[in-house]
């Protein structure tokens, strides 16, 4: 019973679901989450049927959005999700005050430290322990389309055309959006609880029903617009609550079998060969995943049900729903370098420390970004560790791939060779990187660290210096001043072309 009161008592929404909290023997704030997720898969399919554009006007389709994404919260975090409106009321009203040269300066300073100060309250004030459905996972989505929108405010009305980057000109906004908007914005339905965040652009196309008409000019060569209308999502809808089911049928059924506590037990590290922790350490940090993959899937189920996240069609001309996907999960269990596995895990975000901080910081950019997302993520210090580990083992890996892989490409065996070599050497960098993501106390994770030798950190770094790869901007600049040289193009012209490339590699 010590248990179950401890359940009801951490939750702050609804206790309307104890009963079936009891059941399941689940947390009552899990239990509001995957129910309120349910609740909006279902209204998401009514929204796209009886209030499609062609149906509705696009102020109906906002105020509905909004006041359907207001009660899931109440339902799930009580009081609290009035944070979300107020962090959100006093960002739109910086942008208002400030205007479009500061603002998404000051946006970003504001929301993450609102978002920082809940979460620090929360943590080391309230002590919810083990409480995982908090309202501070809501507020770090909206973080993410406070700054977005800020930034892209800036870009489309501050900034000349000629100096942004083909990204930017895509995802440029030409004027304030209302109040109305903008709560819809940051507070629909489909994505308070869980995300994905997407861009203003794309949710404003989405909701009046005009999606693409801010990416035709989009050089985008793996998709085919071919004209057609928008297809159904229903069997998309369908495939992807299946896996998401189906992960969360995984995570239930291993999560207790591979704890990821055991890694630092003491019996543990004195008594079992080190192959031994590195296959453990693989399989309990594995298990850990399917958790997100579920989150993450079924929240993109929501999305596409409405409607939302139609990405034209590919190149045999299927129907591509993996607009606002936040993961690819072959991609990432197959991963053979750390900035693959990155680039597929938590897309979105990936997307949004990209575009606010990666692409705009002249220095070091890796560590700035490395250091926002620690930020953005919360007060546990484990965090920070493996974030600070993340910038070491990604700076070894940029020097591997630029500076080993290309002799490993003169042949199909050395290159499956290399695949499966850095396959399992990602794999382990992650897992290695990721404990203490996991474990969130500075005393386990440097126990853990310390049961390692502190291996990877020291071959990483010897790696980086080994192999130096020049920094980001530097490499621009000589790929600019080439680029300048080629008949025909101008020099901007040229270094914005490459920076693509850059980018890639």
């Amino acid at each position: 019973m010590a248990d179950e009161s401890t359940r009801t008592t951490a939750c702050t929404g609804s206790s309307l679901l104890q009963p079936v909290s009891e059941m399941t023997n689940l947390p009552l704030d899990q239990v509001n989450f995957v129910v309120c997720q349910l609740c909006a898969l279902i209204s998401a399919f009514w929204f796209r049927l009886f209030l499609h554009p062609s149906k509705t006007s696009p102020f109906i389709r906002h105020v509905v959005a909004t006041v359907l994404g207001l009660y899931f919260a109440l339902f799930c975090f009580g009081w609290y999700a009035l944070h979300f409106l107020l962090q959100s009321g006093l960002t739109y009203g910086i942008m208002i005050l400030t205007g479009v040269e500061h603002m998404h300066k000051y946006c970003l300073v504001v929301a993450l430290s609102y978002l920082s100060l809940c979460q620090i309250t929360r943590v080391y004030v309230f002590d919810y322990g083990m409480y995982s459905a908090d309202f501070t996972g809501p507020m770090m989505v909206i973080t993410q389309k406070i700054t977005s929108l800020a930034f892209e405010i800036h870009d489309g009305m501050a900034r000349k055309e000629e100096h942004l980057t083909a990204g930017q000109k895509i995802l440029a906004i030409r004027r304030m959006p209302s109040l109305l908007e903008y709560f819809s914005y940051n507070c629909n339905f489909m994505g308070i609880l869980a995300g994905p965040t997407c861009s203003y652009n794309d949710y404003i196309a989405f909701i009046e029903g005009k999606p693409y008409r801010h990416r035709e000019q989009e050089a985008d060569k793996s998709k085919t617009r071919l004209g057609q209308g928008e297809p159904s999502p229903n069997m998309e809808v369908v495939r992807k609550v299946a896996t998401s089911f189906f992960c969360l049928l995984v995570f239930l059924s291993v999560c207790k079998v591979f704890p990821v506590e055991r890694n630092i037990e003491d019996d543990f590290i004195a008594n079992t060969p080190f192959y031994a922790q590195v296959v453990y350490l693989y399989l309990s940090m594995l298990t850990t995943r399917p958790k997100y993959y579920f989150v993450w899937t079924l929240a993109d189920a929501i999305n596409n049900a409405a409607g939302f996240g139609f990405n034209g069609y590919d190149i045999n001309g299927a129907p591509c729903w993996d607009l606002i996907s936040n993961l690819r999960i072959l991609n990432i269990e197959l991963a053979t370098s750390f900035k693959v596995f990155l680039d597929n895990w938590n897309i979105q975000t990936v997307q949004w420390l990209k575009r606010v901080c990666y692409e705009r910081c002249p220095y070091h950019p890796t560590a700035a970004t490395f250091i926002l997302s620690a930020m953005w993520h919360g007060a546990y210090p484990g965090y920070y560790l493996t974030f600070l580990t993340g910038i070491i083992v990604t700076l070894a890996a940029r020097a591997v791939r630029h500076k080993v892989r290309p002799h490993f490409l003169h042949s199909a065996a050395h290159k499956l060779f290399y695949d499966v070599i850095t396959w399992a050497a990602t794999q382990i960098a992650i897992c290695y990187t990721v404990v203490p993501f996991v474990l969130l106390s500075v005393g386990p994770s440097i126990k853990f660290y310390r049961s390692w030798y502190f291996s990877l950190h020291i071959m990483c770094i010897l790696l980086a210096v080994a192999l130096p790869v020049k920094p980001r901007h530097l490499r621009l600049k000589e790929q600019q001043k080439s680029c300048s040289q080629d008949a025909g193009l101008k020099p901007l012209e040229a270094a914005e072309t490459h920076s693509h490339k850059e980018k890639a590699s």
